[in-house]
């Protein structure tokens, strides 16, 4: 493993444990998992938003191509 590869975002294992040190001060050990659970299901409701869409987005080409089909057999 070369040292690019061992940072995460560009930083270091110093930088996120002091990163993670200053969440502890400023949240508290009691309200991070709160925190923890708020962004998960935020990131799951944003997670199907993205699938829902592109079924959405799936369903208005296959409407669009049956639309194409169907002027086409006309002519």
């Amino acid at each position: 493993m070369t040292l690019q590869e061992q940072k995460m975002f560009g930083l270091g294992w110093p930088e996120i444990l002091l990163i993670l040190g200053v969440v502890i001060i400023i949240f508290g050990p009691k309200r991070i998992p709160e925190l923890g659970g708020a962004l998960g299901k935020t990131l799951r409701g944003f997670k199907e938003e993205l699938q829902t869409q592109d079924v959405d987005s799936s369903e208005v080409v296959d409407v669009d191509l049956e639309e194409s089909d169907s002027a086409a057999r006309k002519k």
